[in-house]
């Protein structure tokens, strides 16, 4: 019987040693990716506590980026949440002027790139929107027919 408990105990001893060989790792790379995810928030003018709230940290992501709510739903749906989240991510890297190769690096290694991100010298340029990208917003009153090089009847609202 004293052999079956000392084979148990180490049985024991060695789970606790693996579990703890890639619970400790982990732990420290999501402290170091929400560390880094804070300031990308504090720099878009955001709360940094936002980035840590399930579901409500994808709201403030969505406004940094510039899209509406309603994509979150576009995240419960399977494949198009993938689609969606690279989206998201590039996204995120243009509001900070960087490159899809900056995206990838977001995607691939967020707890090197997002403390690129968040602590280095990129700044916040606004939501990466066609509107801050430099093209005019929207204006449904200057719409052009594109098919009618006409231009429409004056509206008055």
């Amino acid at each position: 019987m004293d052999s079956y408990t000392s084979s148990s105990d180490m049985s024991a001893g060695m789970a606790g040693a693996i579990f703890g060989a890639f619970f400790i790792p982990c732990l420290i790379i999501w402290v170091i990716v929400v560390i880094g995810s804070w300031k990308v928030y504090t720099k878009a003018g955001k709360p940094g506590w936002a980035s840590i709230i399930p579901i409500y940290n994808i709201i403030v992501l969505l406004e940094i980026i510039g899209k509406p709510i309603w994509w979150i739903i576009m995240l419960l749906i399977p494949c198009a949440n993938i689609i969606f989240g690279i989206w998201m991510i590039n996204l995120l890297s243009k509001s900070f002027g960087k490159s899809e190769g900056f995206t990838i690096g977001l995607i691939i290694f967020p707890f090197i790139f997002y403390p690129i991100l968040g602590f280095g010298s990129a700044t916040y340029l606004g939501p990466s929107a066609k509107e801050a990208q430099g093209a005019t917003p929207f204006n449904p009153n200057d719409y052009r027919d594109p098919f009618n090089n006409q231009n429409p009847p004056p509206q008055n609202y």
